[in-house]
């Protein structure tokens, strides 16, 4: 018999105060270790789904079960919305801040969590110095340093630059493959979702609900972009989207 999943949505409605029908009878399950993608137009309510996981918005119907009481979760959103004023360490720092590590205790976690994405020796850089990808690459690091069992990432490569998307991909799915985390991805982009992703969960638009789901082989080398398999995965992926839209 399989394991219970991780998290479990039953039926899951969500209207806002406007009268917006946001979801109507979302039904998904997350095991643990898996790289779950929402994929959608905009508006079908992907990030929708991403906060209520994350306790961050009250469903209006259904239920939302964890297998676990202790499912620490990091978020990671589209914007780095980091502090202007601190450094790079202090970004990282302000988790455990939250939680009344002190600065010492928590230096440890925080270099770690820079090595972890490639900021070893930007400590005391501030934001304004860094490209965007760099600006990701903290706002990463800030969900990692609570050490998550849960990553949820809501289309955090969407405003950056090609070269850059691909190289933060890479460097997201070799962090993934080592720690094993959790996580569950938003994007619109298909070519991106299948690189990424052990299972594909297309969403249809408003109201929005998961309309198709697609598993996906783990492969983990950037040459997978350029074969065969990746263009035939995308050409199915691109027709369940485009059903889901209709």
């Amino acid at each position: 018999m399989p394991p219970a999943p991780l998290v479990n949505l039953r039926g899951v409605d969500k209207v806002y105060s406007n009268g917006v029908v946001a979801l109507e009878g979302v039904d998904l399950a997350i095991r643990e270790g898996e790289f779950v993608t929402l994929l959608g137009p905009s508006g079908c309510g992907k990030s929708t789904v991403l906060r209520l996981i994350a306790g961050l918005g009250e469903r209006s119907a259904g239920t939302i079960e964890w297998s676990s009481t202790q499912h620490e979760i990091g978020f990671v959103f589209q914007d780095p919305t980091l502090m202007p004023w601190a450094t790079v360490f202090g970004n990282i720092y302000l988790p455990l801040r939250v939680r009344g590590v002190n600065k010492a205790q928590a230096r440890p976690r925080v270099e770690r969590a820079m090595e972890q994405v490639g900021l070893a020796g930007f400590g005391n850089a501030y934001p304004r110095e860094l490209s965007g990808g760099m600006r990701m690459r903290v706002s990463i690091a800030r969900a990692l340093v609570a050490e998550p069992k849960v990553l949820l990432m809501d289309e955090p490569f969407a405003a950056l630059d090609e070269i850059t998307r691909f190289k933060l991909n890479d460097d997201l799915l070799q962090l993934w493959a080592k720690q094993r985390w959790t996580v569950i991805f938003v994007t619109h982009s298909v070519f991106e979702s299948v690189y990424l992703s052990t299972r594909i969960l297309v969403m249809r638009s408003r109201p929005g609900r998961v309309s198709s789901e697609i598993s996906l082989p783990e492969k983990r080398e950037p040459s997978f972009r350029t074969s065969a398999a990746y263009a035939e995965q995308c050409r199915t992926v691109s027709a369940r989207l485009a059903e889901a839209m209709a």
